[in-house]
C-alpha cells in the first residue's frame, strides 16, 4: 500500500495507465533575428491560448463554469504583460524563444513558490503548466492527452496539471494518482468537481504502479493499493457502495436550514478567492460568503487595481449572493508575496513582519482606494469589511477612522453606500486571542482564521516537515485560544465565525457549538457535510463533550476523545 494526500474523496477501482509526459528538452542557442524569434514565440502563444480556450469551453459543459475559469485564468496569465515583456526582453538580449520562456516563467514560478499564502502558491503550478504548454508548441511536441483512455482507467502521472485534467473523460477515469500536489491545488479542485477519487503526492508512483496493473485509489484515506487480492477487492467494493450511499444521503440536507439538533440556527458560509467562485458557492447551497480573499485583484495586476476595478469585483459577489452576507478581507500581503509594483522589501521573517494591516495602515492612500470600493459595493448587498492580522486595538481603530474618512468623501461625491457597514477582525494571532475581550468591544464581528492562529499559537510552520507535527488545532493551547475568542465575542453580542480549515472538521463541530459560534465558513464541497455535522449535536450534548475534552492535556488525547464521540 502507498500513502499520499486524499485530494478527492471516493473509492476508485480500475486498471493503471501511466501517462508519459513529453520530452521537452532543447539546446539553448543565441539568435540574431530577434524580431523573427519574437514572432515565433507569439505564434506559439496564440496556438496555446486557442487550445486552452477550447479546453475551457469544453469544461464549461463537462465540469462547470467555475472550474472552466481555471483554464481561462491560464490564458490571462500567459498573456500577462509582466511575463510577456520579460520573455520579449530576454529574446532582445539574444536568447532563443524556448530559453527566454523557461527562464522567465521559472523566475515567476519561484517567486510564487516562496510565498506562504496558498492562493499565491497555486499560481506557481499554473505558471509551470503554462510553460509546459507553450514550450510544447515551440518544440512541436504533444502534451499528455487524457481524453482517449479506456474505461476504468486509473491515471498515474507525475503531476496532473489543470490542462491535463481539462481533457479527462470523466466516464472512463476511475481514479487519479500523482507524485506531487496537494488538496488545494487547481488539479485537486477540478478532480473534486469531476468527482474522481484522487490521491496525490505518492512518492515514485510512476515507477511503482505499472501499466495494466489493477489498483484501488482510496481518496477517503489517501491510500493506493496495487494488485489487491479478491478479499481486498470485495472490501473496497463495499466501501465504494457505502461512500456513494452516504453522498446520496447528504443531498437530503440541500435547501435545508443549518440548525443544531435542538434547533439553534447557524450560518453556513463559503470561502472564495475570486468573484467567479461565488456562483459555485451558491450552487453548493451556502448561505453567505464568510471569507472573500481580495488578494487576487492585486496579484493578477501590474499596478495597483483602480477603485473601479475593485468596486466591480466586490459588487459582482454582492449581487451573486442576492443580499446574503459577504465578508471581504482587505489586502493581506507581506514580504513573502513579491508583488513588484508594491516594492515590498524581502524580510528574514515575513510572517511576523511588514504585512497585512500593518502595510495597509502605512500606505493609507492605497488602502483608501480599497475601502472606498468596498463601501460603494455595499450599496448592492450586505458587504462586511474584515481586517487581517490584527494584534492590538489601535490597528482596528485606525482602520475604522479611515473608513469614516472614506464615507465623508463618498457622501460629498454623491455615492450611495451602507452607512452602517460592519468592520470586523480576522482573529488569527495569539495576541488577538489574548485580548478578545477588548477587541470584542470595538469590532462588529470576529472570524477565526484557524490556519494562521494554529501556526502562530504553536510557533509551527506547517510547511516545515521538522515541526509540522505541532501544527494541529487539537492542541489545548489552540483550543483555549479559539474558546476565548468565541466566548468573549458572544458575551459582547457580536457575530463570531470561523473561516479556517477547522470550520469543516466534524470532530471540532461540537466544541464550536458548545462555545456558541454562529458562522461556519468552509470550502464549497464541504457545505452539505458540515450542515449534517451541525445537525447531529444539541447544545447539551456538545457541552458535556466540551467539559470532558477541555480537561485533557495533549493533542493526541483530545483527538482520540473527539473521534470516540464522533457521530
Amino acid at each position: 500500500m502507498y500513502e499520499g494526500v486524499n485530494a478527492s474523496e471516493g473509492i476508485g477501482i480500475g486498471t493503471v495507465v501511466v501517462a508519459v509526459e513529453p520530452d521537452l528538452s532543447f539546446e539553448p542557442h543565441s539568435v540574431e533575428d530577434t524580431d523573427a524569434e519574437k514572432a515565433r514565440y507569439k505564434a506559439a502563444l496564440d496556438v496555446f491560448c486557442e487550445k486552452t480556450q477550447a479546453q475551457a469551453d469544453r469544461m464549461k459543459v463537462t465540469v462547470g463554469e467555475n472550474e472552466a475559469e481555471i483554464m481561462s485564468g491560464h490564458i490571462m496569465l500567459a498573456q500577462d504583460p509582466g511575463l510577456v515583456d520579460g520573455i520579449s526582453t530576454a529574446i532582445d538580449g539574444g536568447m532563443c524563444a524556448e530559453q527566454a520562456l523557461v527562464e522567465t516563467a521559472t523566475m515567476f514560478e519561484n517567486m510564487f513558490l516562496s510565498m506562504d499564502d496558498e492562493m499565491f502558491r497555486l499560481r506557481a503550478a499554473d505558471i509551470a503548466d503554462i510553460r509546459t504548454g507553450i514550450l510544447a508548441e515551440l518544440l512541436g511536441r504533444e502534451v499528455v492527452d487524457l481524453s482517449v483512455l479506456p474505461a476504468g482507467s486509473i491515471v498515474v502521472v507525475h503531476d496532473l496539471t489543470p490542462s491535463m485534467t481539462a481533457t479527462i473523460d470523466k466516464e472512463n477515469v476511475a481514479g487519479i494518482v500523482t507524485e506531487v500536489g496537494g488538496r488545494t491545488s487547481h488539479s485537486a479542485i477540478i478532480a473534486r468537481a469531476l468527482e474522481i477519487p484522487a490521491v496525490l503526492s505518492v512518492p515514485n508512483a510512476c515507477g511503482a504502479l505499472l501499466n495494466g496493473m489493477t489498483a484501488v485509489v482510496d481518496g477517503i484515506n489517501g491510500h493506493v493499493i496495487p494488485d489487491p487480492d479478491e478479499a481486498m477487492l470485495s472490501d473496497y467494493r463495499e466501501r465504494a457502495e457505502a461512500f456513494a450511499a452516504e453522498k446520496r444521503a447528504l443531498e437530503a440536507y440541500r435547501g435545508k436550514p443549518t440548525v443544531t439538533a435542538d434547533g439553534d440556527k447557524k450560518t453556513l458560509a463559503c470561502n472564495i478567492g475570486n468573484p467567479e467562485d461565488a456562483k459555485g458557492a451558491v450552487d453548493h447551497d451556502c448561505e453567505a460568503i464568510g471569507l472573500f480573499r481580495s488578494e487576487f485583484l492585486f496579484m493578477d495586476a501590474t499596478s495597483l487595481p483602480s477603485e473601479e476595478e475593485q468596486f466591480e469585483a466586490y459588487r459582482k459577489v454582492a449581487v451573486t449572493l442576492k443580499g446574503a452576507p459577504v465578508i471581504i478581507r482587505t489586502l493581506d500581503v507581506g514580504g513573502d508575496k513579491e508583488i513588484p509594483y508594491m516594492k515590498l522589501q524581502k524580510e528574514e521573517n515575513p510572517f511576523m513582519g511588514y504585512r497585512a494591516v500593518r502595510y495597509c495602515l502605512d500606505n493609507p492612500d492605497e488602502y483608501k482606494v480599497q475601502l472606498r470600493a468596498l463601501l460603494r459595493a455595499s450599496a448592492f448587498g450586505d458587504i462586511k469589511i474584515m481586517v487581517p492580522l490584527v494584534t492590538c486595538v489601535e490597528e482596528l481603530r485606525q482602520v475604522k477612522e479611515l473608513v469614516e474618512q472614506c464615507k465623508t468623501e463618498l457622501r460629498e461625491e454623491g455615492y450611495k453606500f451602507d452607512e452602517n457597514i460592519e468592520v470586523g477582525i480576522m482573529m488569527e494571532t495569539a495576541a488577538a486571542a489574548n485580548i478578545a475581550d477588548i477587541l470584542a468591544k470595538e469590532a462588529a464581528f470576529f472570524s477565526i482564521g484557524t490556519n494562521d492562529l494554529t501556526g502562530y499559537t504553536m510557533a509551527s510552520d506547517r510547511g516545515n516537515d521538522k515541526v509540522a507535527y505541532l501544527y494541529s488545532w487539537y492542541y489545548p493551547a489552540v483550543l483555549r485560544a479559539i474558546k476565548n475568542i468565541i466566548v468573549n465575542g458572544v458575551k459582547e453580542g457580536i457575530m463570531v465565525g470561523m473561516c479556517g480549515e477547522a470550520a469543516a472538521d466534524p470532530l471540532l463541530t461540537p466544541l464550536l457549538i458548545s462555545w456558541g459560534m454562529e458562522e461556519f465558513s468552509v470550502s464549497a464541497p464541504s457545505v452539505l457535510k458540515t450542515r449534517k455535522a451541525i445537525s447531529q449535536w444539541s447544545k447539551a450534548d456538545a457541552d458535556a463533550l466540551e467539559a470532558e475534552v477541555m480537561q485533557l492535556t495533549t493533542a493526541e488525547e483530545v483527538k482520540a476523545a473527539l473521534e470516540g464521540a464522533a457521530r
